[in-house]
């Protein structure tokens, strides 16, 4: 085979894993090209690369989908070869032909592996050929096979995929699914399968046909990963070496070369596994089997594609490694993706800890990718050990100006099940998010409120040795009103002197307070942003948003206003202007992140406006429909 060397590279994607390559490249002496979106322009990894191409626009339909725009910026650019990075056009066999037809060289798969293993259902027809376990779809469904599984044969990452457990929502749930393929991957095709209700997801580490072990990435949400470990717990010798050796014969079968995953989907009840799907690109997991296996998967993926062999060995793993996603999400709001500006995001890096990020303090989230912001792994001796460090890593970051799903990640981390070994896909249904408890949220308003106090002292520009809002005479207590909780407090003699009922004020700043709480001191730091304020501490984060004194009318909406959650697209409308509507009733689509969110009618009445129309792109908290409530007889 001739040997071709890369020189430079341009990734053809964006944010965390573009950064993830560009660290490989670095070390290798490779030169790197980005491509960036008019909205990611001033996202990290453009600046870390040598080279950047602008793509105009920011939807991925008319950038980092664009083929023809992609391969023109590694001409313009001087790159000898792309990397697909995932997601995008990672897994697109056309875009392979064209990357090979345009004497690049393509760091992946061929096109026909690709192509095979790019459907779903045509990956099951030729994994049960290479004796590889699948799980059957019923020819006929009944009662007897649920629940069900619809899942769209292009694609991944959960979107179009729908859990169906009566027969009569199979018809509707089959479509919400073809049009959310259809949006995200071009290709509504679904097909349903079993629903494995306990089962753990379990995939297997390719590259070309070497086995670097296996991944246990069974915490998932809307049946996306966030949690992933390796070796996977509690896994028995004897499945682990059938499940390697399935992998084995799947990556032959298909005459597999570079990084790939064979995913399997494993009942613990009856030890018995089942083909999923071969992801044949990087996943986002890899760093877990980097770690374990003292390995860089990017410099394997990048040798293959130069077709330098490497030797075909693995040494076993050493220690675990626990990887977690962090997104821009609410998990108390059914994890409604967030969007906007990241005021702070700051993750300590300690010995045995790795941040993948994407984003920086300052960066901004839009809505037209996913929501992940960062990847952060930890590496110990033993899992127990590992998940305690990256929990407490976790919870010693500042991220400000967004919701995310942090404080559930700790939880998760920190629950006796999950550091049992007990893990499964359903593990987060009904999981407690891990909000900050009562208690936490009173002393953080205290010490918010001070901080505040002494911001607003530290602004005067006269009598700034009189303490704020202290009276000669006093005859009540200041009030500074949060949505979150209230604190009354009173100034004393004395610059920095407060009096807090339950709380001892030791130290006080602009940006920092020591508060003493039934003899135990905490220290809590306060930042504000607008109407914002983030206090960190030992005791938890909590987010405050201060109520103003007076509030403008024109500022009021009417009742029954239905308003937009998240900044999004309209899909699709389902009600008209006088129609009446039941409680939950579906009144519109909004399309976030590469998802679709419902909107419903918040009670009985009628629709007395209409504000948008499919395709209008909506802000945040922006009206879209009034549904006026019954007059209860």
């Amino acid at each position: 085979m001739t040997r071709r060397t890369i020189t430079r590279l341009l990734v053809t994607n964006r944010a965390e894993i573009a950064s993830r390559v560009f660290r490989t490249c670095r070390a290798l002496g490779i030169e790197t090209v980005a491509v960036h979106s008019d909205v990611d322009a001033d996202l990290p990894y453009v600046r870390e690369a040598d080279a950047a191409v602008r793509l105009p626009g920011d939807a991925p339909s008319e950038t980092y989908l664009r083929a023809d725009l992609v391969i023109e910026a590694a001409r313009r650019s001087g790159a000898d070869a792309i990397h697909p990075g995932y997601g995008f056009l990672s897994e697109n066999a056309d875009f392979a032909r064209a990357v090979i037809d345009a004497g690049l060289i393509w760091v992946g798969p061929s096109p026909e592996s690709i192509e095979a293993m790019g459907s779903k259902i045509e990956a099951k027809r030729i994994m049960k050929a290479a004796g590889v376990p699948v799980l059957e779809a019923p020819a006929q469904t009944t009662e007897a096979d649920l629940p069900l599984l619809v899942k769209a044969s292009a694609g991944g990452g959960g979107r179009g995929m729908r859990v169906v457990r009566r027969l009569e929502d199979l018809a509707g749930e089959v479509a919400k699914a073809e049009a959310e393929a259809l949006s995200a991957f071009g290709d509504g095709t679904v097909f349903v399968e079993p629903y494995v209700e306990r089962g753990r997801h379990v995939e297997v580490q390719v590259v070309d046909s070497v086995v670097y072990g296996e991944r246990d990435c069974s915490l998932q949400r809307r049946h996306q990963k966030v949690v992933e470990e390796a070796p996977a717990p509690n896994l028995p010798d004897e499945v682990r070496t059938a499940l390697h050796q399935a992998a084995r014969r799947a990556a032959e079968a298909v005459r597999y070369r570079g990084a790939g995953t064979v995913e399997f989907l494993y009942d613990p009840a009856t030890e018995r596994f089942f083909f999923l799907e071969m992801n044949t690109r990087l996943q986002v997991e890899h760093p877990v089997t980097e770690l374990v296996h003292d390995v860089d998967l990017v410099h394997l993926q990048l040798r293959s594609a130069e077709a330098s062999w490497f030797m075909g060995w693995t040494d076993p793993p050493e220690g675990h490694a626990i990887e977690v996603r962090l997104y821009a999400e609410d998990p108390g709001a059914d994890y409604q993706p967030q969007s906007g500006r990241l005021d702070a995001f700051e993750i300590p890096l300690e010995d045995g800890v790795r941040v993948d990020a994407g984003f920086e303090s300052g960066s901004v989230v839009s809505t037209h990718y996913d929501a992940m912001l960062a990847k952060v792994i930890a590496h110990a001796d033993s899992r127990e050990a590992a998940a305690r460090k990256l929990a407490g890593v976790l919870s010693r970051a500042k991220i400000h100006g967004l919701v995310t799903n942090r404080d559930l990640l700790v939880a998760v981390l920190r629950d006796e099940r999950f550091l049992a070994g007990e893990v499964s896909t359903d593990f987060l249904g009904g999981f407690e998010t891990g909000a900050s408890a009562p208690s936490s949220t009173t002393a953080s308003a205290v010490a918010a409120a001070i901080a505040l106090a002494e911001r607003a002292q530290a602004a005067r520009t006269v009598q700034r040795g009189i303490p704020v809002a202290w009276r000669n005479v006093v005859s009540q207590p200041q009030r500074t009103v949060f949505e979150e909780a209230t604190v009354d407090w009173l100034a004393c003699r004395g610059v920095g002197a407060y009096r807090v009922d339950g709380h001892e004020v030791v130290a006080a700043s602009p940006d920092s307070v020591t508060l003493e709480t039934d003899g135990v001191r905490t220290t809590y730091a306060v930042a504000v942003h607008g109407d914002a304020v983030y206090v960190d501490s030992s005791r938890g984060h909590v987010r405050l948003t201060r109520v103003p004194r007076f509030v403008d009318p024109a500022e009021q909406v009417a009742s029954g206003s239905l308003l937009a959650p998240m900044p999004g697209t309209v899909v699709s409308v389902a009600v008209e202007a006088g129609q009446r509507v039941e409680s939950g009733q579906p009144v519109l689509v909004l399309e976030a992140m590469k998802m679709q969110h419902p909107v419903a009618a918040p009670h009985a009445g009628t629709v007395t406006e209409i504000d948008v129309k499919p395709g209008a792109q909506v802000a945040a908290g922006e009206v879209l429909a009034v549904v006026e409530e019954e007059e209860q007889a």
